[in-house]
């Protein structure tokens, strides 16, 4: 089983999403709510895109209303990613 970490997760948010105003993201803002980052649902349905491209998993908008947090995010797409 492959699991999507933190890392590809932040890294695809800095790339397609941007930086946020605080500078790099790292592992301690793994339970820091999306909006607190900065990121809103626009940028992250960019970061969706992302993953469903290169990861060929089918991720449905309608989950962003349950990704709140990037721990949420990664719980999520990992759950899918193992389906």
């Amino acid at each position: 089983m492959r699991e999507f970490t933190l890392a590809e997760f932040i890294e695809l948010l800095e790339t397609h999403a941007g930086e946020p105003d605080e500078g790099r993201l790292d592992d301690s803002v793994v339970d820091v709510l999306f909006e607190q980052l900065g990121y809103d649902s626009v940028a992250l349905l960019e970061v969706l895109s992302q993953i469903r491209h290169q990861y060929g998993i089918d991720l449905a908008e309608e989950i962003l209303a349950d990704m709140k947090t990037p721990r949420q995010a990664l719980h999520t797409i990992n759950e899918l990613i193992n389906a």
